[in-house]
């Protein structure tokens, strides 16, 4: 905190025998994003936890036990990256309440800093703020081995400080047994804080006042309350999404801002702690302050992908195999998972006789399961790529390069891998959106990805443009139909990016925040850690997601299945051919569905669906999509009565939809019915697997509600729009 002119730090804390402490002791682990604090945490622990070389992968807590001696075991936390205690964004927020013991959590006897040694100034900052909230402390100096020449002196930065510190190469497990000697000594022993830190005397006085408005859970003694202060004075502003934060606190700092008229306080705060640090830069190495042999040849490697032109030459390239990775290459698996599916249904229907506990196990259960089973292949390749490029450190240069273009429209840099991923499915799109360190940014990100036109719409607008649009070309030379088909891929993008303008700017308001990206140097991938964080992110998700799906498609079952038509006498003569055994079994279940729930849903919505040049069936078609967008296809099926569709090949749909006539005898459905459909599936949430992943990433059902409320609603509109100008123009 601030001391007199005349005072300087320089003593290293009185030695002091701790008191005895009990076991599982509560030790957190901080530091700025790609420090290696995910990897000193499996090294201390033994877990597993996700290790990458890519800002903000650790998003949750991760919690395990170390042993620091013989009769002394403690839990560690890992807790998400921070550049600082400012708490701007959720993650931070979980930082700063596990190392003050704010809100659920308890006060830990022990933090440890863990601190690039190739980027010591800039992790300083946070060892600072540490420093000033007297919060048990110890430093651990990461990645040493990255520093050759003249490295960073860890007698240098205690003497500073006041605080231990530990050189330590956590990915070849070295200075494990000095960091935890010190760390067994440092529990439950308070720093001195005798920093010549020398802010502004009007910023203290701001700051007093400001900590007059702490709870009394809060205060400590004089100096931690005015380092509280000086936290909320450079953290709470009128768009923050900070909980667990007393509002007369808030309105403390909000009028000491208001206040301090020309003065930028944040601004005053940041600059008075790096001055400090500028200050004593040259005595914390041991010789002239270096570079780093890796960062120097990183920033070699970077003039030519973050060139403004070879930059996105070579991002295009990656992107493309990325993308056909996810488009083509799951396909197989894909076809894998459907053929042991189908198996599976074959199975039970030629064991079970006909009746509910088959239909149920079949199409309830089997199919519910086989829903979600069936996006496993692109959601592992996702994360394969996504995890290689987090450890080459080439992540952070994709999230670089396009900040510039999605910051213009209120999205994040990081927003573009997810975003793209959303073509291939929304489900592993918004799991990826995990490497998102900001929460605004997340869950606007994940709000508009579900309107990129994923592989499942595809069927479906396979099936409508080959029914509805004969083969014809533009200007004797470009397909109408291929047209089409690129005209909806670029519709979605368009609407996606003008979705997140407007969403960023009224629903998820929040400031634009500048992209604070650390740059690490290129490494070689873990192959063992991307193969883990495959395993648990897909794990999480059948786990989690699925469970959701399940339940949501088993009551889509029930609305499509009962109740049940009464029997009307034999389904067929003795004489009748198996053919015609087939037709009229279709038939029968053509009935069914007229006469189910759901049926009887599309009927009642039918009114609402005429203005958009749909009649009822249509309507049951998009209840079964619910399930999944495909559903489309063999729902319409039943419908019509032909039974199974292929969704590669429903020639007989096709044919069925082009003939389908009204009663006056013109066609049922036009093109520009069939224009307004698309657009609908284009914008419509009609997904159950992105509803429960998106609800179990949010953790709740707000969210989820008003992601399928907007989608719809700008949905219809859309459609009723193109429908009704067509119309008007005589289409």
């Amino acid at each position: 905190m601030t001391e007199s002119a005349g005072e300087h730090a320089g003593a290293r804390p009185a030695a002091a025998t701790p008191p005895k402490l009990a076991a599982r002791q509560r030790v957190v682990l901080v530091g700025n994003p790609n420090v290696g604090k995910s990897t000193l945490f499996n090294a201390l622990t033994g877990q597993r936890a996700r290790v990458g070389n890519y800002p903000g992968v650790t998003v949750e807590l991760r919690e395990g036990q170390a042993r620091l001696g013989p009769e002394l075991e403690v839990e560690v936390v890992d807790v998400p990256g921070s550049y600082s205690l400012s708490a701007r964004s959720a993650e931070e927020q979980i930082a700063l309440d596990c190392v003050l013991g704010l809100a659920s959590q308890p006060a830990p006897e022990l933090v440890v800093l863990v601190v690039d040694a190739g980027q010591l100034i800039r992790n300083l900052y946070l060892a600072l703020q540490l420093v000033e909230l007297r919060v048990p402390l110890v430093i651990a100096l990461n990645m040493i081995d990255e520093v050759t020449d003249a490295p960073p002196s860890p007698s240098a930065i205690s003497q500073l400080l006041g605080v231990p510190c530990v050189s330590t190469n956590a990915r070849k497990r070295e200075g494990l047994v000095p960091l935890r000697e010190a760390m067994a000594s440092a529990l439950g022993v308070t720093p001195s804080g005798a920093l010549a830190l020398r802010y502004p005397k009007a910023l203290i006085e701001d700051a007093d006042r400001v900590a007059e408005g702490l709870p009394d859970s809060w205060r400590r003694n004089v100096e931690r309350d005015r380092a509280l202060g000086l936290w909320a004075l450079g953290s709470l502003e009128p768009d923050d999404e900070l909980e667990h934060i007393p509002q007369g606190l808030r309105d403390r700092c909000l009028r000491a801002h208001e206040q301090a008229g020309d003065r930028d306080l944040d601004r005053e705060i940041i600059a008075t702690r790096y001055a400090f640090l500028d200050a004593h830069a040259a005595e914390l190495y041991e010789g002239a302050q270096p570079a780093g042999e890796k960062r120097a040849s990183s920033e070699r490697v970077d003039r030519v992908l973050l060139h403004p032109v070879f930059g996105f030459v070579i991002f295009l390239a990656v992107m493309l195999v990325l993308f056909q990775t996810l488009f083509s290459w799951a396909d197989p698996l894909i076809s894998l998972v459907e053929a042991t599916f189908g198996g599976l249904s074959r199975m039970v229907e030629g064991a079970l006789p006909d009746g509910l506990l088959r239909d149920f196990l079949v199409e309830g259960l089997i199919g519910g399961v086989g829903n979600v089973v069936v996006f496993l292949p692109q959601i592992l390749l996702l994360f394969l790529f996504i995890g290689l490029l987090e450890d080459t450190g080439y992540m952070a240069r994709v999230a670089y390069l396009m900040d510039r273009i999605m910051r213009s429209l209120g999205l994040h840099g990081r927003a573009f891998v997810p975003m793209l991923s959303g073509f291939a499915c929304a489900v592993p799109a918004i799991l990826a959106t995990r490497t998102m360190e900001r929460w605004r940014d997340r869950l606007l990100t994940m709000l508009v990805i579900p309107l990129m036109t994923c592989s499942a719409r595809l069927p479906v607008y396979t099936l409508i443009i080959a029914a509805l649009f004969p083969p014809a070309t533009v200007l004797g030379v470009l397909p109408v139909q291929g047209l089409l088909m690129v005209a909806m891929y670029l519709f979605s993008v368009l609407v996606a990016l003008v979705s997140a303008a407007v969403i960023g700017r009224t629903v998820v308001k929040g400031r634009q925040v500048p992209l604070i990206l650390e740059l690490p140097p290129y490494r070689l991938p873990n192959p063992l850690a991307v193969l883990r964080m495959m395993w648990e992110r897909s794990w999480l998700f059948l786990r989690e997601a699925g469970t959701v799906i399940l339940a949501a498609t088993v009551v889509l079952w029930v609305l499509l299945s009962f109740p049940k038509l009464p029997e009307s006498g034999p389904a067929s003569a003795p004489t009748a051919t198996a053919e015609h055994a087939e037709e009229d079994g279709a038939a029968r279940r053509a009935r069914q569905l007229e006469h189910s729930y759901a049926g009887r849903v599309g009927h009642a919505i039918e009114p609402a669906l005429e203005p958009l040049g749909f009649d009822w069936k249509i309507g049951v078609g998009i209840i079964g999509a619910f399930a999944a967008r495909e559903v489309f296809i063999s729902t319409m099926g039943l419908v019509y009565g032909i039974g199974e569709v292929d969704d590669d090949d429903p020639q007989s749909l096709r044919d069925k939809i082009r003939s389908e006539k009204r009663d006056d005898g013109t066609p049922a459905y036009t093109p520009l019915a069939g224009l307004s459909l698309m657009i609908f599936f284009a914008l419509a949430c009609q997904c159950m697997s992105t509803l429960a992943v998106v609800k179990r990433e949010t953790r709740g059902y707000r969210w989820p509600a008003f992601l399928f409320a907007y989608m719809t609603g700008i949905a219809y509109l859309a459609s009723l729009l193109v429908f009704q100008l067509g119309r008007a123009m005589g289409f």
